[in-house]
């Protein structure tokens, strides 16, 4: 697949959207994903999936800097992450 970054200016935030083309989470796994070892495909262990604590340690990095964090994805469609930091 594929992944494009782009960053650009929407009302008083910068906005990071990191989009790719991968295999997507599913629904019932977006509610989730943010959590602290939370790992999707059960079958994944540490050496082939991470720890589990990647995303966690994104959001608490945006919320320290007062931002949010969203995710959009669709199973075997890919994902988008979008970064809002307020510029003020």
């Amino acid at each position: 697949g594929s992944v494009s970054v782009k960053l650009y200016r929407e009302k008083n935030n910068a906005v990071i959207e990191i989009k790719d083309t991968g295999i997507g989470i599913s629904e019932k796994d977006l509610p989730n994903i943010f959590e602290r070892f939370y790992r999707s495909d059960e079958s994944r262990t540490r050496i082939t999936g991470g720890s589990g604590v990647g995303l966690t340690i994104a959001k608490a990095a945006v919320e320290a800097h007062k931002g949010k964090i969203t995710v959009e994805s669709q199973k075997d469609k890919g994902s988008c992450f979008k970064i809002f930091l307020p510029l003020i």
